[in-house]
């Protein structure tokens, strides 16, 4: 008895000194800062490739467009789509992808921080694992791909659509101007800087001139994804656009509107059995958000029947 009581004493007065010497430390974590993000809006993270001119350049990417970077970018984000069911759509093109969350979902109690880290390493993870399956002939080695993120906060419906739409447009952009940029140079001849000098401050129609005239490519048979970019979004079933109103809905929703146990449960398991689908589509007209009413009500659909 007289042991058993000693021991006691001793790890008391050991508990205690380990107590006073944690507190003398804990001062440390008045220097954390809050990082809520704003309720009730739509949380947009965006993440971007760090340094991918030159991983481009390590891995001779090709140019304008590499199929294995690209399917390889849509793999990964479709592996956290699928992990994280509260995503609601994401879009990508190139080196960046921009993954959506409804303005009613509380994640991780909306702290910036929390949202962007797990976005980031869980997508940065996904990238690296399956290299090897679009990059056979070429493992990777130091350094490492890797991505940074950010989160804005978009307070309407049209707020979010503005936002993916400018991406989308950027997208299309973007890949005009690389494809008749890399055909002066691949198949015209031309140095680096007569190809910029010659599209310097032409417009679409240029470009698409310059293409069919010198090259007889058809822009317009290029291939959706260059054209489009990608986006990703849990496949229910389609419905009649004129049969509702759910941006209208959203955008009156003062707050979210309480969901018990049972019912956060069982939404989440319908979104975790709705198939993930990598899309080239477009995302700026009205019937591509009216035909999946889900992505602004954040209610699952009817899951297509299997044929």
């Amino acid at each position: 008895m007289i042991i058993v009581l000693n021991l006691w004493l001793a790890s008391s007065a050991n508990t205690k000194g380990k107590w006073q010497i944690q507190g003398r430390f804990e001062y440390v974590k008045h220097f954390e800062q809050v990082d809520i993000l704003l309720p009730n809006t739509w949380v947009v993270v965006r993440i971007d490739g760090r340094g991918f001119t030159k991983l481009c350049a390590k891995y001779n990417f090709e140019k304008p467009n590499d199929r294995r970077a690209l399917d390889l970018m849509n793999a990964a984000a479709k592996a956290v789509v699928t992990e994280l069911p509260d995503i609601t759509i994401a879009y990508g093109v190139s080196d960046e992808y921009s993954f959506v969350f409804h303005k009613t979902c509380n994640l991780f109690e909306r702290r910036s921080s929390k949202i962007v880290s797990t976005i980031v390493s869980t997508f940065t993870a996904y990238y690296i694992f399956l290299w090897p399956t679009y990059f056979q002939d070429q493992p990777l080695s130091l350094p490492l791909p890797s991505f940074d993120g950010r989160a804005v906060c978009y307070p309407s419906v049209q707020n979010l659509r503005d936002y993916m739409s400018w991406r989308q447009v950027d997208c299309h952009i973007n890949n005009l101007y690389n494809t008749t940029f890399w055909s002066l140079v691949q198949l015209g001849g031309m140095d680096a800087k007569e190809a910029e000098n010659l599209l310097k401050g032409t417009l679409a129609a240029d470009k698409n001139e310059i293409l069919f005239s010198k090259f007889q490519i058809n822009y317009n048979n290029e291939p959706e994804i260059l054209k489009k970019g990608s986006v990703i979004y849990r496949d229910y079933e389609l419905v009649e656009p004129d049969s509702h109103d759910v941006a209208k809905e959203a955008d009156e929703l003062a707050e979210p509107v309480p969901q018990s146990k049972t019912q956060h449960e069982s939404d989440r398991k319908r979104r975790t059995k709705a198939r993930v689908l990598v899309d080239h589509l477009d995302i700026i007209k009205d019937d591509f958000w009216q035909r999946r009413p889900w992505l602004l009500s954040n209610k699952p659909g009817k899951i297509p029947k299997q044929t």
